[in-house]
C-alpha cells in the first residue's frame, strides 16, 4: 500500500508538471455547416486549464508524502 501511494503520488506530480508546463490540451471538433449529409467540421486544440495542473501537483505531493511517512 505504502509503494502504491508513492507511485500514484508521483505519476499525479508529473502529470500536473505537465499540464503546468503548457503541454497538456485536447482536442475539441466543432460542426460549422451542414446541409443534408454534408458537414464542415473544424478541429481545435484547447489547452488544459492550469489550476488542474496546479491541483495534480498538489494532491499528489499530498499523496507521496503520505506514502513516505505511513508506517509499515
Amino acid at each position: 500500500m505504502r509503494a502504491a501511494l508513492i507511485i500514484i503520488g508521483i505519476i499525479l506530480l508529473g502529470a500536473g508538471a505537465w499540464v503546468v508546463f503548457g503541454h497538456g490540451s485536447y482536442q475539441t471538433t466543432d460542426t460549422l455547416v451542414q446541409i443534408g449529409s454534408a458537414k464542415v467540421t473544424a478541429t481545435h486544440d484547447k489547452a488544459v486549464p492550469e489550476w488542474i495542473g496546479v491541483a495534480g501537483i498538489i494532491i499528489g505531493a499530498v499523496i507521496a508524502i503520505g506514502g513516505f511517512l505511513k508506517k509499515g
